[in-house]
């Protein structure tokens, strides 16, 4: 059953609808799916490792997520993937 508080939103993206997505600092901690994406004809919520290298892919969907600009010995990024506060 659809998600009521969800379903009849029009500015949500849908789930695994591209298979590349480019992500910024203001998207970490990375999850799969991402937030602003329906979630209840998506599978569960998984943090992704994406500050190590600049790439990670969603090892359910498949779906592949590169931060723009990607430094690999910037600070803030590692900080902003710490899942822990």
């Amino acid at each position: 059953m659809a998600d009521p508080q969800t379903h009849d939103r029009t500015d949500l993206i849908q789930p695994n609808a591209a298979n590349r997505y480019e992500v910024g600092k203001g998207d970490l901690p990375l999850s799969c799916p991402m937030p602003g994406m329906y979630l209840w004809n998506s599978h569960p919520k998984v943090y992704l490792p994406i500050h190590k290298t600049g790439e990670a892919k969603c090892p359910y969907c498949g779906a592949e997520y590169f931060v723009k600009d990607f430094d690999p010995d910037d600070e803030e990024m590692r900080r902003l993937s710490r899942r822990e506060p």
